[in-house]
């Protein structure tokens, strides 16, 4: 018997050795050739345009551009790599003589072809008929679809890096793809989310109805059914009535953007880039990154990187506002972001994680709540930057999406955001300085509190200030690919909201009263989740044999409110995905909670190592020696 379960633990350690890499399927757009080419010209003397010649913004001294207009020319404008094939022909003669070729970029107003023929006689201003279907993650989320538009020829050159001299062939559509979808199946996405909206929204209040006539019979359940549906519900209205605070351009307080690393060579070189590349007045904004004694690249990623940028666009002022931190020892997250706040010079310090990256408008949207002058804290909307590399984070994406442009907009109603996500949060510095001594030094029944650091900076900062969302302000971030380190950082994120939910729950009585209710309710829900959901699927087919369809059919509809609000917004073909993460959470993820709640002491991290992390490797290390197996 002894000898049969080494076999198996030793197969089982086999498993768990073997290298579980997925290569992330990212979005890639085209590298510009300047350096910084979305920063504000000190000097006044460039003018960006795109290779049409199109101005995407204005530079004169006094001007004041129009940021709504500004953001949309630059969606406009933005190639992205792509590797599709296309066909060509003449308008009005069909597909029966035609050209192929392969897509090199494309953007929503033309696209850049090599044509697999040596002559084609299709000469500049020439129209021409184009079908091609882009594939996923080749551009932004939507615009996955099938293409068949008309496009003028604008320039047909050669590449002298290319041996064979293939010439290029540049189109311009005769309508941008986004106005071309939205006559397509952007309007359709529209009609039919609203539709089933409307339906989903009806049934879950006929169903709670059923709840009332038979509340009665057990009054606990029906009760918890009727709260979880209205406390949802709610959710969705507030977050539908959520509006982002618009832009003053004249508003530009300083900023320091803080980027604590560890381990995170393959990322931190572009999240630098992008954090440094903002829409911005240069005297007002600076990146310092902090190395938490990275064991991988990381520091010589973060000087090549830091070194270049100094060295390309000095006139930009970047050797004052681009620094270098490398720590002593490995001190944590919260150690490495209060190293770069004693350094920051600006009253507003914004915190993003070494795997996140910033959209040019991203510093700009993010401080304009900051006009009030009871706020606190600000968090930005967070994307999921790898979506398209497998199921695992397909189905991150919808769940981040709703996560945050519904629910933690429902919250910003009330000026009370309970967690101002890691990925993308600012802060006044003051504030932040205040509470560093308690954040650094918190404990929770004796163990140092090591993660979790966003929701507990959160806590501190909404006892006496507002919290917001901006869903403007806009990031994207690497989410895990694999099972298992998503299992790991979802049963660390439930202990952190366990443990954080308890502080909160102290002192968010004293908040709007609506917003106190909702925080209460939510609280309770997900915890008693576990035995809702035993009960249901489990105790009634098999004691009363009856088939839960009620419960069914409203965890259905649940998912369907997800998935719908999902295809409204971001008109996606990824808001299925909505429906299969609901009913993945209800049989698999619900059940961490109560291992959550009888293990939230941890302070192990669990997706990167840090000294709890080390001692917790020892522990078993002795527990597979006392026990005599490998695992």
């Amino acid at each position: 018997m002894i000898k049969r379960k080494k076999r198996v633990g030793k197969k089982l350690l086999r498993w768990r050795q073997r290298p579980q890499s997925n290569e992330e399927k990212l979005t890639l757009p085209r590298e510009d050739r300047r350096a910084l080419s979305h920063v504000p010209d000190p000097e006044h003397i460039r003018v960006q345009s795109d290779r049409r010649g199109q101005h995407l913004e204005h530079r004169e001294v006094g001007h004041i551009p129009d940021m709504t207009e500004l953001n949309k020319q630059r969606m406009l404008s933005l190639r992205y790599m792509a590797s599709f094939r296309v066909e060509v022909a003449m308008p009005g003669q069909g597909f029966k003589q035609r050209w192929r070729g392969r897509a090199i970029d494309v953007s929503a107003t033309g696209i850049l072809l090599k044509l697999d023929v040596t002559h084609c006689p299709l000469q500049v201003g020439d129209q021409a008929q184009m079908r091609f279907k882009i594939p996923p993650g080749t551009m932004p989320e939507g615009f996955e679809s099938y293409v068949n538009t008309t496009a003028k020829l604008v320039r047909i050159f050669t590449v002298e890096e290319d041996p064979e001299g293939v010439q290029r062939y540049a189109f311009e559509f005769d309508r941008p793809l986004t106005s071309y979808f939205q006559k397509k199946r952007w309007g359709y996405s529209v009609y039919t989310a609203s539709l089933l909206l409307f339906i989903a929204v009806g049934l879950i209040m006929l169903l709670r109805v059923e709840s009332i006539i038979y509340f009665k019979f057990h009054f606990w359940l029906y009760l918890y059914s009727m709260i979880a549906a209205t406390f949802l519900l709610s959710r969705y209205f507030f977050g539908a009535l959520y509006r982002p605070v618009p832009v003053d351009p004249e508003y530009t307080p300083g900023v320091s953007l803080i980027i604590p690393c560890f381990n995170e060579e393959q990322w931190i070189q572009r999240t630098i880039i992008s954090c440094i590349n903002q829409d911005y007045p240069v005297d007002k904004l600076e990146v310092i990154v902090v190395d938490d004694c990275s064991t991988d690249h990381s520091p010589a990623r973060i000087r090549e990187v830091v070194a270049n940028i100094h060295k390309e666009v000095e006139r930009f002022g970047t050797r004052e506002r681009v620094s270098f931190i490398l720590m002593e020892e490995n001190g944590g997250k919260r150690e490495a972001l209060m190293r770069g706040v004693a350094r920051a010079k600006h009253d507003l310090v914004v915190f993003v994680d070494s795997d996140s990256f910033l959209e040019p408008s991203a510093i700009r949207n993010l401080v304009q709540p900051f006009r009030d002058p009871a706020m606190g804290g600000v968090a930005g909307r967070t994307d999921v930057e790898n979506k398209y590399t497998n199921n695992v984070t397909k189905l991150q994406t919808v769940r981040y999406y709703i996560s945050f442009r519904i629910m933690k907009a429902a919250e910003s109603w009330f000026d009370s955001v309970t967690c101002l996500s890691g990925p993308l949060s600012c802060y006044k510095k003051s504030l932040v300085v205040k509470h560093g001594a308690a954040w650094l030094d918190q404990k929770f029944l004796g163990q140092p509190a090591t993660f979790g650091d966003d929701r507990s900076m959160t806590n501190f900062i909404l006892k006496t200030h507002r919290t917001a969302y901006q869903d403007t302000a806009i990031c994207s971030t690497i989410v895990p690919s694999s099972l298992k380190v998503f299992f790991k950082q979802q049963m660390r994120w439930k202990r952190s909201w366990l443990r954080e939910s308890l502080r909160a729950g102290a002192f968010i009585w004293r908040k709007e009263p609506m917003m106190a209710l909702f925080f209460y309710v939510g609280l309770i829900v997900p915890i008693a989740a576990p035995a809702v959901v035993t009960y249901n699927l489990v105790y009634v087919p098999l004691v009363h044999q009856v088939f839960p369809s009620t419960f069914l059919l409203g965890l259905l509809l649940m998912a369907l409110l997800m998935s719908c609000a999902h295809l409204m917004f971001r008109r996606s073909k990824l808001w299925v995905f909505g429906l299969i993460f609901c009913v993945f959470y209800s049989f698999v993820l619900v059940w961490q909670m109560p291992i959550a709640m009888v293990t939230f002491w941890k302070s192990s991290w669990g997706t990167r190592e840090t000294p709890q992390d080390i001692e917790e490797r020892n522990r078993k290390a002795m527990r597979r020696k006392r026990t005599g197996l490998p695992f």
